[in-house]
């Protein structure tokens, strides 16, 4: 017969055994989920191929970018190369409507000789093939990259400067230019959006205070043109309640409007008093002033039409 002594040590060792076995088990069991669970994150996880090192189509021949860049020879044999690369001015969009974010960049080739010619190109991200390269479209030789922009919809805007026709390429870019571009997910081409073309707006749903209007000239009838030295410093904003507000290339201006059957009057306008010598402020507040009439066209613009049929304000 046992002592009660004993009975209580066995007793004891067993369930420090038992604690132990149970011990082993979950552990076991949890290294076997953190393996399982890894394994199915892995065959999960679909990380898309970087879109610095795929292909895409220049002027009709592929190029295979690694880490942005691409060298091949000109001729089987030549020590020339043509040289693709990155060059950013990126903006992520979702092009195809699939949900996924895709990306536009310009890129540049040279091709052996003097010329740095520039593309925009996208990449399409696809959750099974990583990034899908497009063909690209040419901006220029040498020209200067600005900015490239999200757009309405699917619409992309790049901005560059380019030299006016017949000025040497030693010459700096210096005149403007904005090509607006959509992306065709089915053949991967850029297409050019014409702007300001009949049939663009809808003149009969246009409202005054649907967008802030950029003054782009002022036309008399006596032949006499105006247009902004400073392009898209002089805006206009109207708000529902009869409020207007304006910049303009030295201050911004404040006030109320009122409409009626097509009839328009600014009133009431204040400023703030900064003096910039040059500034073309005087003349756009005297044309407000002047204004007497409003219409919208099929080019997307706000026409205000001066007293006594003297001349007309575009905006867009």
């Amino acid at each position: 017969m046992r002592t009660p002594g004993v009975r209580f040590a066995i007793i004891n060792f067993m369930n420090k055994t038992i604690a132990y076995i149970i011990t082993g088990i979950v552990a076991l069991v949890g290294v076997f989920y953190v393996i399982t669970t890894n394994t199915d994150k892995e065959k999960q996880v679909v990380t898309p191929q970087d879109y610095k090192n795929i292909e895409y189509v220049i002027d009709g021949k592929r190029v295979k970018l690694t880490n942005g860049v691409s060298e091949t020879e000109v001729a089987p044999g030549s020590a020339s190369k043509i040289i693709t690369r990155y060059f950013g001015n990126e903006v992520w969009k979702d092009l195809n409507s699939d949900g996924n974010k895709d990306i536009v960049f310009l890129l540049t080739q040279e091709t052996g000789g003097s010329g740095v010619f520039f593309y925009v190109v996208a990449a399409l991200a696809d959750i099974e093939k990583g990034y899908v390269g497009s063909q690209g479209l040419l901006l220029g030789d040498r020209i200067a990259p600005q900015t490239t922009e999200s757009g309405k919809g699917k619409m992309i805007i790049v901005n560059y400067a380019v030299r006016a026709p017949g000025e040497p390429f030693t010459t700096p870019p210096s005149i403007g230019k904005s090509i607006w571009l959509l992306l065709d997910p089915k053949t991967m081409q850029f297409g050019e959006v014409a702007q300001n073309f009949e049939g663009e707006a809808d003149p009969a749903r246009m409202t005054l205070t649907m967008t802030k209007w950029i003054w782009i000239s002022a036309l008399y009838n006596d032949g006499k043109n105006i247009t902004p030295k400073n392009a898209n410093a002089f805006t206009l904003t109207f708000s529902n309640d009869g409020v207007f507000s304006a910049t303009t290339d030295c201050n911004s201006i404040g006030g109320i409007y009122t409409t009626k059957d097509g009839k328009i009057t600014f009133n009431e306008m204040r400023s703030t008093l900064m003096y910039c010598e040059g500034s073309q402020e005087s003349e756009f507040v005297k044309l407000l002033n002047n204004a007497s009439s409003y219409h919208f066209t099929s080019r997307g613009e706000l026409i205000l039409d001066l007293k006594f049929d003297s001349g007309s304000v575009i905006f867009r």
